[in-house]
């Protein structure tokens, strides 16, 4: 497959316009993806955004014209019934026809529960939950009048009467070994997030790849989406102070576990400012950059979105694209065309 790099558009730390002005900007630099965080309520009550990605997606679609639109990654099982994600992706995928990702994951508390008043559940229903919210989504995608009865959701004569001409691919996230076996089962993609213990994206991707062959379907068939937290400047001390904003990232799930309130998960994040820069790849070394991001090549990634942490998204976008992404772009070339040498031998 060829390799995407795109671009992390950040709910959580800006509003909707500058959002969507620099996802314009990252097209116009080369970057071949935008895909949004949509958070009910972000990480930082002070200074903290959470548009709708929903309306926001809309918007970004009429500003760009190439750049593929995700999200990565909307809850389509609490806070949003998952006909109304089906209804409004077939919506995005009609205006932008080849354009649209719909990426999925089993959510937070954080954005659950404020916006229903409902207790967050536990790891296995909301897996549960998500499996069947993809396969009532396909279902009104591909059919007419759809009476569904399933354990969380039931719909009544449903049809959703506008929709691409080819179904919106679903990606789906997944942090653990259950999770990344439903991506390989139902998903025409997985996502997941750089940082963590190297040894956690073989364990995921295998069982990806477990999953899919399972279901009686091909894993390279499947795109692994990465998105890789890259704090990238030329002034290697601003690199490192662009992080702190993101401390919730270095947090542990224990930390964050049941935290519903972002002036909480605040004050948690800056008494653990030291470690920010943990989760990204922090340099003012361009080969070093692209040196740490070719891991994820290796491991079998092929579509690669950047986050970067900085206040200054337009220093960012220059720095990175200018210095990185061309010498990226050549090692993501080299790993396919050695990918697919391995294969035909």
């Amino acid at each position: 497959m060829t390799v995407r790099i795109g671009y992390k558009a950040s709910a959580e730390q800006f509003a909707p316009r500058e959002l969507l002005e620099f996802s314009v900007e990252a097209e116009d630099r080369g970057l071949d993806i935008v895909a949004v965080s949509d958070h009910f309520q972000p990480w930082r009550h002070h200074g903290g955004h959470a548009p709708s990605a929903l309306t926001w997606l809309g918007a970004v679609g009429q500003a760009t014209s190439r750049a593929v639109l995700a999200t990565s990654v909307l809850t389509p099982t609490l806070r949003y019934h998952p006909s109304i994600v089906a209804q409004a992706f077939g919506t995005l995928g009609a205006l932008n026809p080849g354009r649209v990702i719909l990426g999925v994951g089993s959510g937070e508390a954080m954005n659950e529960t404020p916006a229903t008043g409902e207790e967050f559940p536990g790891p296995k229903e909301r897996r549960l939950r998500m499996a069947e919210s993809i396969q009532l989504i396909r279902r009104l995608w591909a059919e007419e009048r759809v009476d569904f009865e399933g354990e969380y959701y039931t719909t009544s004569k449903a049809t959703i009467y506008d929709r691409p001409e080819q179904p919106v691919p679903i990606y789906v996230a997944a942090s653990g070994p259950l999770a990344a076996k439903l991506a390989g089962r139902v998903g025409d993609g997985f996502i997941c997030t750089s940082g963590k213990n190297p040894e956690l994206y073989t364990t995921l991707l295998a069982n990806v790849a477990e999953g899919a062959a399972a279901a009686g379907r091909d894993p390279a068939q499947l795109r692994r989406m990465i998105e890789i937290k890259v704090s990238y400047d030329r002034d290697l001390d601003h690199a490192y102070q662009a992080c702190h904003w993101w401390a919730a990232l270095a947090l542990s799930s224990e930390q964050k576990t049941g935290v519903e309130d972002p002036i909480e998960m605040e004050r948690l994040a800056d008494a653990n400012a030291d470690k920010a820069h943990t989760r990204f790849i922090v340099s003012n070394d361009p080969a070093d950059v692209v040196d740490r991001i070719g891991g994820y090549l290796d491991l079998g990634f092929d579509d690669l979105v950047i986050h970067g942490p900085s206040g200054d998204q337009r220093r960012f976008l220059e720095q990175f694209t200018s210095d990185v992404l061309p010498a990226l772009r050549e090692r993501a070339d080299h790993t396919v065309s050695a990918a697919a040498a391995g294969a035909t031998a």
